[in-house]
């Protein structure tokens, strides 16, 4: 694995296995997940929100066991508290994730691959438990640029910024063993992890085009079920989210008399996270 960057080593939140508690006792693991999107030229405002539902795939580097996962997968070697959802490539998040980003990359071509950095929210409502999750930082795109080989061997300003700034969150658990963990097994393994019908997705017709305009009719097609993990139409759209936090906040709800708001903040030059308990 790529050096990460110079921060102290994180330490596991505190937040972590209470949050993990509340999403097993959920239906879905469900969220709602904000981003920015450029606003139209003239708005008196550079961005607008834009708000999605999502499904929780896990922490990075913790891909959630799955005996019907036939891909090849990484030896718990890191661990995180780095919330992942999957998206499209042809999706607007990729484009908002790279917009909002400090690098404000904002052309076709320059959004394809890994990287991001944009400013996002993400919320939970685990009604089982009558609590609500918020998480508010940063998201970062993984895709097939990963890892490159060949001409694509080296490395563009997104994976290293992917690699710096996700990696610099994840724990080493297995010292003796980092060489050995992937980021594009992980990717792959993230893909495994998906319902051939939702593997299918990522090779549908274009997200959002008008049903009357013309497409890649060849390659695809609504309704597929995709068994190969590496379909090479649907791989290249498929793409991981990884949510960064560096604020989480849970509001119990479930007996007013008792509310109250937990508020954890991460800070960076310690890698350490904070802990203030507030008013709901």
């Amino acid at each position: 694995m790529a050096s990460t960057s110079s921060t102290k080593a994180p330490q596991p939140a505190p937040w972590k296995a209470t949050f993990l508690e509340h999403l097993n006792q959920m239906d879905k693991p469900e969220f709602v997940f904000s981003s920015l999107h450029p606003a139209p030229e003239g708005s008196p405002t550079p961005y607008v929100p834009r708000a999605r539902y999502c499904i929780y795939r896990g922490c990075w580097a913790e891909l959630p066991e799955n005996k019907h996962n036939q891909a090849e997968q990484n030896e718990r070697v890191y661990g995180s508290d780095l919330p992942t959802f999957t998206t499209d490539v042809r999706m607007q998040k990729q484009y908002e994730l790279f917009a909002s980003s400090s690098g404000h990359a904002d052309r076709s071509e320059l959004v394809q691959g890994s990287g991001g950095g944009g400013p996002c929210e993400a919320v939970f409502w685990a009604k089982e438990v009558m609590v609500q999750w918020r998480m508010k930082g940063d998201a970062f795109i993984i895709g097939p640029d990963i890892e490159g080989e060949g001409e694509q061997s080296k490395e563009s300003s997104g994976v290293r910024t992917v690699k710096s700034e996700v990696g610099g969150r994840m724990r080493v658990l297995k010292e003796e063993d980092q060489d050995k963990w992937s980021w594009n097994r992980e990717l792959t393994a993230h893909f495994g992890n998906l319902a051939p019908g939702m593997r299918g997705s990522f090779a549908a017709p274009p997200p959002g085009q008008p049903v009357d305009q013309p497409y890649d009719d060849k390659n695809l097609a609504p309704g597929m079920k995709i068994e190969d993990n590496h379909h090479p139409v649907a791989r290249k759209n498929f793409r991981v989210v990884v949510i960064r936090p560096d604020e989480v906040e849970s509001v119990d709800l479930s007996d007013p008399a008792k509310s109250r708001r937990q508020v954890y903040k991460y800070d960076a030059s310690s890698g350490e996270w904070t802990h203030q308990e507030c008013w709901p």
